[in-house]
């Protein structure tokens, strides 16, 4: 069965959500039969890659707060994320445009390094304070799990993988999605927000019974039932 779900790396709730996500799957009796695809989407897609901008004064303009106000919103956004073993040095975080970095994602994607590729972009901005809109660090960051040097440099140089990320985009708008992290399971049922875990284990629950119930069982014609090897290393 397959859980898709929608985030943008710059989204302090998607990096909760997914750590609260893997504690249920982990726990889950059918987590081999469950297959994460993970979607691109975009909070903030005109933002202006500002490297030199304090986080605490960008959210308090944007939000029309005052600094203090935007401090201590994100002290608890991090008390949350410690909650989870994540740390958020918003100290040190970097206004930056995410396009580019999720367009090495759908690279890593087509290498099967997608959970990789989200796990070291989120570590990447929130915990190391990393610019994820330079080129440079784009490239550090995609050797990095895998990612062949010169693939990762094509992708820079170009527009590669930006219909990719545009369709991602585009199917979250055709599903409804209007925030994120938002999980899709199975096509047949949504969660929205980094949820309890104990929630996206009854999501799972509900959604892979159904799934299991319709999958169609394999019948052997009769006298075509031979001879096999199983994994405890009997053969008969």
């Amino acid at each position: 069965m397959k859980v898709e779900i929608w985030s943008d790396i710059m989204c302090p709730f998607c990096y909760i959500g997914k750590r609260r996500f893997e504690a249920a799957l982990e726990q889950f009796p059918g987590k081999d039969e469950i297959t994460v695809e993970w979607k691109s989407f975009q909070l903030n897609p005109n933002l202006k890659s500002q490297p030199g901008k304090d986080v605490y004064d960008y959210v308090a303009e944007m939000k029309g707060q005052s600094r203090d106000w935007s401090v201590a919103m994100h002290d608890q956004l991090a008390q949350t994320a410690s909650e989870v073993g994540l740390t958020y040095n918003f100290d040190k975080a970097v206004i930056a445009n995410s396009f580019d970095a999720h367009r090495i994602i759908q690279l890593a994607k087509k290498h099967g390094l997608g959970d990789q590729a989200e796990e070291r972009f989120f570590h990447a901005y929130f915990t190391e304070g990393k610019d994820v809109s330079n080129p440079e660090v784009l490239q550090e960051l995609g050797e990095s799990i895998g990612l062949e040097k010169e693939e990762v440099a094509e992708v820079l140089r170009s527009r590669d993988l930006a219909d990719a990320v545009n369709k991602d985009v585009y199917e979250a708008q055709q599903l409804g999605i209007r925030g994120v992290p938002f999980f899709v399971l199975d096509r047949k049922y949504g969660v929205s927000g980094a949820q309890p875990s104990e929630a996206f284990t009854q999501a799972l629950n509900q959604a892979f019974g159904e799934w299991k119930s319709a999958q169609p069982a394999l019948k052997t014609p009769d006298g075509l039932d031979g001879q096999v090897c199983t994994p405890d290393g009997n053969c008969n």
